[in-house]
């Protein structure tokens, strides 16, 4: 099981490109040679990159929905709409595709911040305002997420 930690600021250069920080490459080193996916975040405006193992494992359990319920096609095309295929090139750099650096609102600066087995990329003072925005929730947040006892133990 992945299980990515850190958070990095980064550049993107004029043409949507990103150096990935040395110590984040060496975490996906083992996903390398797979590639990723990247796409639209569903809650926050922010990108989603997914190593291509994290996103099959996604798309067999987005698979297994009813495609004769409007509302599950509906999902699909949402979930997916905007989805590329991405890789790290010789040089470490990734690069973002224009509309999805459109839809996150992406400028100069960015944040990579890891989400268990995902990096979320957002532009650094949209993550900045989300951090500030939730910091008054965040211990009500916490005890309702992680303070019941259904949780193996985790209370």
């Amino acid at each position: 099981m992945v299980n990515l930690i850190g958070t990095y600021e980064c550049k993107v250069d004029a043409k949507g490109r990103l150096m990935v920080p040395s110590a984040l490459k060496k975490q996906l080193a083992p996903m390398l040679q797979n590639g990723f996916v990247l796409k639209r975040s569903v809650f926050q405006p922010c990108l989603e990159l997914y190593p291509m193992e994290q996103w099959d494992e996604m798309m067999q359990k987005i698979n297994k929905l009813n495609r004769f319920k409007k509302k599950n096609n509906d999902f699909i095309r949402r979930f997916t709409a905007g989805v590329k295929t991405v890789e790290v090139d010789t040089n470490g750099r990734l690069l973002i595709p224009k509309d999805l650096i459109g839809f996150a609102g992406i400028g100069k600066e960015i944040v990579l911040s890891s989400a268990i087995n995902i990096i979320e990329i957002w532009d650094k003072d949209k993550y900045e305002n989300a951090i500030d925005a939730a910091s008054d929730d965040f211990a009500d947040l916490a005890e309702e997420v992680m303070g019941n006892d259904d949780l193996d133990g985790i209370s």
